[in-house]
């Protein structure tokens, strides 16, 4: 009898493990993809590009919901809002996660403790790009040019203010004895829009908000950040081959969800991840965008956003930045 009945809760907990892990799958609900910064980013596309394949591996609509302002700030209070069921994640890079909660005092978030890791699926650098107005195709030339026009002085626009690519034009300017000051948008595609204006010579974003317009020729990537040439852009140069060292640690991409969702629904999209990010087309649509591809488990990811956040508190102390 014992034995039986042994058998049987085995079987109606296997039974049960099953269920929670179709907790997404066939579930009939919408599953929204928050994202921080407006449609038309780099972030937009590659949140949109996985959410059309995640449709079918998970058999439910997914939809992306763009919620822009404060770089990311919104869209991260949103998600600690949100019930956490499984149907509101957060695809998100380094600034909102491991950046934002060093430089403002109250964001409204504690990643560590209102988030979960749900799964990482690229890492990517930053570069400095200049606009089709200048007539700079290296960085020597955008320095020269910096200082014949405007005497040492010029502005770059950044994707966020207190983001790395503002302290990144700091660290530039100090290397190049230029008088740099950090332009903030609110996200990459109006910083874009303007240096194709020509309303501003030059930008420190990452590779996926600058490289369809660097391929079209309309802007130029002159410069990445990280300890090796990106396979997308192979003839652009590392800033530590120009002698700016010390940056080698690449940002990273990941999902995240509010802190309490269910194991099993963790484990059931970030499987469903692993395959979309496995698809040909993805990687190469991703790849193209100047992204090393590749999956991590909520945990791995949870240790790359603890390293990077541990680099950046001593670079942005370092830099006498004080968190506002």
């Amino acid at each position: 009898m014992k034995h039986i009945n042994l058998t049987r809760r085995l079987a109606l907990a296997a039974t049960l493990a099953l269920a929670a892990g179709a907790a997404l799958a066939d579930s009939g609900k919408t599953i929204r993809l928050l994202v921080g910064f407006p449609a038309g980013g780099g972030t937009d596309a590659i949140a949109r590009t996985l959410a059309d394949k995640l449709r079918g591996e998970l058999n439910t609509n997914v939809i992306v919901e763009n919620k822009p302002g404060a770089g990311g700030q919104l869209a991260a209070q949103a998600l600690k809002a949100a019930p956490a069921d499984g149907t509101t994640l957060f695809l998100s890079h380094d600034h909102t996660i491991s950046i934002l909660p060093l430089v403002v005092k109250n964001p409204g978030y504690e990643p560590h403790k209102d988030f979960v890791p749900v799964a990482g699926f690229a890492t990517f650098v930053n570069a400095l790009a200049v606009s089709g107005g200048t007539p700079a195709k290296s960085v020597d030339e955008y320095v020269s040019w910096v200082k014949s026009q405007g005497g040492g002085k010029g502005a770059v626009g950044v994707p966020a203010p207190a983001s790395v690519p503002e302290f990144l034009v700091k660290v530039i300017g100090q290397r190049y004895q230029l008088d740099l000051v950090a332009a903030p948008y609110r996200g990459s595609a109006p910083m874009i829009g303007d240096m194709l204006g020509n309303q501003i010579a030059a930008g420190v974003g990452s590779i996926p908000d600058f490289i369809d317009q660097h391929k079209a020729g309309k802007l130029r990537v002159v410069a990445v950040l990280g300890g090796a040439r990106q396979a997308a852009l192979p003839e652009v140069p590392t800033f530590a081959e120009l002698g700016l060292k010390g940056f080698e640690d690449v940002p990273y991409y990941g999902v995240f969800a509010p802190a309490g969702t269910p194991r099993a629904t963790l484990d059931e999209f970030s499987a469903a991840l692993q395959r979309v990010i496995a698809m040909p087309e993805v990687r190469e649509r991703l790849s193209g965008l100047g992204l090393a591809v590749g999956h991590s488990t909520g945990e791995q990811l949870a240790a790359r956003e603890r390293a990077y956040s541990a680099t950046w508190a001593k670079i942005i102390k370092d830099s006498g930045f004080q968190p506002q």
